[in-house]
């Protein structure tokens, strides 16, 4: 739909953004009729959310080159009960160099005065006050800069343009060895590499795992190859040593994934050498997941594990729900498991659903038994999982995990336990699993042959990673910025009754029966759709419980589709992935610059006779219908 057929709409006065309270104001709150003049872009986000630190990053050069007419708003809508917390979110907002007002809305007050069904979820009010665009997911950064430029022009014609610097006051930063570490890798001799993630570097400790033996990486943000002090990392995650016979062949000792530059980096251990192994340095958006490993775009590697039965490492892809597999000596790059659709699937890997794949554990003993596994969490699902060969290929299994809007702290009996958020898993002297248990801020341990899960201890600050050390459990406290062994030898773990909880995030009321999805997309000015090689848009559909659907699953090209609901659930997720291809609006270009823009949505939804019959859902532009 080009710009200038895009569908009449009344104007809409912005509503005053709401919360319990300010970050990065100095404690002030911000009210959208002090900042008449400027373009306010709001960001619905959540720190859980990787798509959200997607675009936290997307949005960095936006706010830089509109420094004086733009205002950037973060609004922290959260899903899990642990995001709730005013100084968990305070953690965040410095984890991950947010530098921009902050409203924290644990309420999601202002998540339903602007109708959002999605995070991210990102809105342009114009210099009056007007709402004048809406988008959903990532991607969005030439749209906006498109939108904003005709803003800007637009409102200094008219002279309700007011330029100056924004109302951002930093907070101070305290100084330590380690700030938010990531991972924990294990190296021969006892000493262990931390990703010492907000230091952007890597930093070896000795076995005691407090005295610092040397950094590797610059500490500033960036993708430098080289030696141990020009080298650079942005928020590097998980590690894996690669087997000896390995590493001799490709010349590094230790794979790395580099989460925000969506790139593995080789370190050399003998001399500290880093260098590029895998990854573009481009996100991934919807290209091809498998070819040369430096052509090959990733998303946000979470963290990796050379696994013998797969061949070489596999890489959890946080960004895309999938997981990779890189083989070092090919230099190549496969996709290994997963759709790209967010959720919670068990059965063969291309067909499973993953959710931010975030820490991955190798079971040797098992495979030492014959019968190996790859044990991993799902963060957003709260999931434990494993995978194994099986008789017609590998399969994924779910141990503990209920859904994408289900968490808790609940031990017992895997079909009653609840996790939340969990970012870590490891192995177990005994063949147990240690689960970080991350927003539970919880230590957790899972018994395959029992089928139950425990907990080994409490108050540990976003646990994010752990190994054994000599059979001693070594766990990244990643908020107190330090490494931790909280579990003594020893110690009997403890069986909590703990409670379930459900994202607080409302439910869109659907009625059952026939319901017309519509998924809303309008290109950015002086854009249209691209059309030159077939149809420009795709949508997919797919659901969960099974059964929910009587008709309307499935790939097709139109963003518009009729769903038919089965009767018989209250509740249920419906889930949607929309893409759509645009280019430059001008003929005389020979070669116009296009892009992709994609977004997931998994709609929580409850089925009513007073539901409505069409569910709207914006990618980007304003709903019309």
């Amino acid at each position: 739909m080009s710009s200038e057929h895009k569908p009449k709409r009344a104007r809409v006065r912005a509503p005053e953004p709401t919360g319990r309270g300010w970050l990065n104001t100095g404690g002030e709150p911000l009210r959208l009729s002090e900042l008449r003049g400027k373009v306010v872009l709001l960001d619905f986000w959540a720190f859980c959310c990787v798509n959200c630190l997607h675009v936290l990053d997307e949005l960095r050069p936006l706010e830089r080159e509109f420094a004086e007419e733009l205002v950037t708003i973060g609004v922290h809508s959260p899903k899990f009960e642990h995001e709730a917390d005013p100084e968990a979110l305070a953690a965040a907002v410095e984890r991950y160099e947010v530098d921009h007002p902050v409203l924290d809305d644990p309420e999601l007050a202002t998540w339903r005065d602007y109708a959002v069904k999605a995070w991210p979820t990102l809105v342009v009010i114009d210099p009056e006050g007007y709402v004048v665009h809406e988008a959903a997911g990532e991607g969005h950064v030439e749209a906006l800069r498109r939108i904003i430029s005709e803003l800007v022009t637009e409102h200094e014609g008219r002279g309700t343009l007011h330029r100056g610097g924004g109302p951002r006051v930093p907070p101070r930063q305290a100084d330590t060895t380690l700030r938010y570490p990531s991972k924990v890798l294990g190296l021969e001799g006892g000493t262990v590499l931390v990703a010492d993630s907000a230091h952007h570097s890597l930093v070896e400790f000795a076995p005691d795992g407090e005295t610092p033996l040397r950094r590797i990486g610059s500490g500033t943000r960036g993708a430098a190859d080289g030696d141990p002090e020009t080298a650079s990392f942005r928020e590097p995650g998980g590690m894996t040593l690669l087997p000896q016979h390995v590493a001799e062949r490709v010349g590094y000792d230790v794979v790395v994934a580099d989460t925000v530059n969506h790139l593995l980096r080789g370190v050399r251990l003998a001399d500290g050498a880093v260098t590029t192994v895998a990854g573009t340095g481009a996100q991934w958006r919807d290209e091809a997941r498998g070819g040369p490993a430096v052509e090959t775009a990733l998303t946000s590697p979470w963290d990796v594990a050379w696994w013998e039965p797969a061949g070489g490492v596999v890489i959890a892809m946080a960004g895309n729900h999938t997981l990779g597999l890189f083989d070092p000596v090919a230099g190549t790059v496969a996709g290994f498991a997963g759709t790209t659709v967010e959720g919670l699937r068990d059965g063969p890997l291309e067909e499973a659903f993953f959710a931010q794949t975030s820490g991955l554990a190798v079971d040797e003993a098992a495979e030492e038994r014959g019968e190996p596994r790859l044990w991993l969490v799902d963060a957003e699902t709260s999931a434990l999982r494993w995978i194994r060969p099986g008789a017609e290929g590998f399969e994924v299994h779910t141990a503990v995990g209920r859904g994408l809007f289900d968490f808790g702290h609940a031990d017992g009996p895997a079909a009653e336990a609840l996790l939340q958020h969990p970012l870590g898993v490891a192995m177990l002297p005994d063949g147990t699993v240690a689960v970080c248990d991350t927003y539970n801020g919880a230590v957790r341990r899972y018994d395959p042959e029992a089928g139950v899960m425990s907990t080994l201890a409490r108050e540990v600050a976003e646990p994010s990673g752990a190994i054994t050390v000599e059979g001693e459990l070594v766990v990244v406290a990643s908020t107190a910025h330090r490494l931790e062994r909280p579990v003594p030898p020893g110690v009997t773990a403890q069986l909590v009754e703990g409670a379930a909880h459900r994202v607080s995030r409302p439910a869109t009321e659907i009625a059952p029966g026939e319901v017309e999805l519509a998924v809303v997309f309008q290109p950015p000015p002086g854009q249209k759709l691209d059309e030159r090689y077939g149809p420009s848009t795709r949508l997919e559909v797919s659901s969960s419980p099974e059964g929910l659907l009587v008709s309307g699953e499935g790939d097709g090209t139109e963003l518009t589709r009729r769903l038919v609901l089965a009767e018989g659930f209250e509740h249920g997720v419906l889930h949607v992935v929309a893409q759509a291809a645009s280019c430059d609006d001008d003929s005389a270009v020979e070669h116009p610059a296009c892009r992709l823009t994609r977004q997931d949505w998994g709609v929580p939804i409850r089925l009513t006779p007073e539901g409505a019959a069409r569910l709207p859902l914006v990618m980007g532009g304003m709903d019309a219908g």
